[in-house]
């Protein structure tokens, strides 16, 4: 079973919640906590702007939000080495970590659940 887009969004919103909340509970380094609360501004306008149940402006269409995720699930992985590298290893397990939740997340989500108009 597929998570379906109004459950997907729900757990987009709890994510920039829990981006903005992690640099000051995890004590993460000064430029993961730069990467970090960076994120959850794109990750919250990305979520505000798609064409779904809990986006407010409707632009871009699910399957769209869909291949972004899916890119950046990727590109947290890169991040995570580099981070790694430069401020140590909570770094790089956050992002390791953090990267493998948002692939599965993508993995599990129904991307055509989405009414096509609202």
């Amino acid at each position: 079973m597929k998570l379906n887009s109004k459950w997907h969004g729900i757990i987009d919103y709890a994510v920039v919640l829990f981006l903005l909340l992690a640099p000051l509970s995890l004590s993460l380094p000064s430029l993961t906590t730069f990467f970090t609360l960076t994120l959850a501004l794109i990750h919250l306008g990305l979520t505000a702007t798609t064409n779904f149940e809990m986006g407010v402006v409707k632009i871009i269409p699910l399957k769209i939000h869909g291949w972004i995720e899916l890119v950046v699930s990727v590109s947290l992985i890169g991040l995570a080495f580099y981070l790694g590298t430069v401020e140590g290893s909570l770094a790089r397990n956050f992002y390791l970590t953090f990267g493998a939740a948002v692939f599965v997340t993508w993995f599990v989500t129904d991307y055509t659940s989405a009414p096509e108009k609202n």
